[in-house]
């Protein structure tokens, strides 16, 4: 770690460098803010500051926000002689990581650098899970032609800037969760935490721990503590995908959670309190679940402040070209290949198709459709054959033979591997059969 030491006193600095420097870091000196300041313009950075409380004309807690400004991901440590609970809580209101006394020991230091170095690893941790996440999905896209969608982004916006929670409604596959994802997003909370968690995926018992976290012993196979979805999200958003799977046992205490800010850990009494907000979705009919007595009325409330229905894609078609375009340059470019366009008859089957699966389908054609293409541009062939139009031609109805020669070409570069598979079939050379499948736009 490169740690930066601010303190006026020449024989602390020096105490510390030494010890520092034992324990394998690199160290520089400030004995001003102005020094310091200055130190942290200078390329590379710092991982770790120990910051005097009481510089020679300076408060250090009056420092910390400006050198948090400089550099954000700085872990500032105070020393002072002074030190009190009232000194503590305020250095950490303001951005402190932690605190020591003055004199202190090289094990204390030790051990506040080693709290430090964990920390960091973490946010690195973090950083790196963010940026696989993005990696392996397109970017959250919004922009849409549709009527209906554009009342839904345009109330989601103003959402966002809220505490309400928001429930998340549509057939399975309209985008859920990438509508949740950009309204924590544009939310006084995108600093914090975003935490999913998929309600059908367990047991009762396991989905109350994974929410809510548990004690060591609080049931078979609980070794140590667990923290909880619901203590990771603190600050952030907690995100409930498929709410209307979540068993009647598990929405009592999730009521409790959105009413009184309170949870209790499985195997725990002590309650313990949570800033989190909640969105969550369903592709359930929730008011007849609570017809049925299979979800509380209750918490259907608590959860339904603002709704949003996602329309399914067939409703918005004026979006499929561009939605599959921004697909196609994604996938083109995860898979190492070209970045490849539809062709005018590829885009006019995706969108006269129903699209059942909405854009989960959607992206697992174009998928495919990059990993099979062979061209410069995605043709017909290249789609899903639930997704290419069928053909009403029958041998002596009135059509010309260059008609039903085309038609011929597709239907066999649809169900062959490759264009010398086709070719062969054809009973033609794979240089025409090339030259033809150009010019049908294939």
């Amino acid at each position: 770690m490169r740690i930066l030491v601010v303190d006026d006193e020449r024989n602390i600095r020096n105490t510390f460098r030494l010890a520092i420097e034992a324990f394998g870091h690199d160290v520089e000196m400030a004995s001003t803010a102005a020094a310091a300041l200055a130190l942290l313009k200078n390329p590379g950075g710092f991982d770790l500051a120990f910051l005097d409380l009481k510089l020679s004309q300076e408060s250090g807690l009056d420092l910390i926000p400006t050198l948090l400004d400089l550099s954000p991901r700085l872990i500032i440590v105070i020393v002072t002689a002074f030190a009190s609970i009232e000194t503590a809580v305020e250095a950490m209101r303001r951005g402190a990581f932690d605190y020591l006394p003055k004199p202190c020991t090289p094990e204390q230091m030790r051990q506040v650098i080693a709290r430090a170095e964990k920390t960091r690893r973490l946010e690195n941790r973090v950083a790196e899970l963010e940026s696989r996440i993005s990696s392996e999905s397109p970017d959250i896209d919004l922009e849409t032609r549709s009527p209906a969608m554009q009342k839904i982004v345009d109330v989601a916006t103003r959402a966002a800037d809220s505490e309400a929670t928001i429930l998340l409604l549509g057939e399975s596959g309209t985008g859920k969760s990438v509508m949740a994802r950009a309204i924590h997003q544009q939310s006084p909370r995108r600093g914090h935490a975003m935490v999913t968690v998929s309600c059908p995926s367990l047991s009762r018992e396991l989905l109350e721990s994974e929410l809510f976290g548990h004690v060591k012993g609080a049931f078979t196979g609980a070794h140590s503590d667990t923290l909880g979805k619901v203590a990771t999200a603190d600050g952030g958003t907690l995100f409930l995908d498929e709410i209307g799977d979540l068993p009647l046992e598990v929405q009592s205490r999730l009521l409790r959670l959105l009413q009184e800010r309170e949870y209790e850990r499985v195997g725990e009494s002590r309650p313990r309190k949570a800033n989190v907000r909640v969105i969550s979705a369903t592709n359930h009919d929730l008011k007849a679940a609570v017809a049925e007595g299979k979800f509380r009325e209750d918490l259907f409330y608590r959860l339904n402040v603002i709704s949003l229905t996602l329309p399914p894609l067939r409703e918005r078609a004026a979006d499929i070209p561009r939605l599959a375009e921004r697909m196609l340059t994604f996938f083109a470019g995860h898979s190492g290949k070209p970045a490849s366009r539809l062709s005018p008859e590829a885009a006019d089957a995706l969108e006269k198709h129903p699209w059942p699966g909405n854009l989960r389908e959607l992206r697992n054609v174009i998928e495919r459709a990059v990993i099979l293409s062979t061209g410069d541009s995605i043709g017909v062939a290249d789609l899903s054959e639930s997704i290419q139009p069928s053909s009403d031609m029958h041998l002596g109805g009135r059509y010309s033979l260059e008609a039903i020669e085309n038609e011929h070409i597709r239907g066999v570069i649809a169900t062959t591997q490759s264009l010398e598979e086709a070719a062969s079939v054809l009973g033609i050379d794979p240089a025409t059969l090339y030259r033809r499948r150009k010019k049908l736009d294939l």
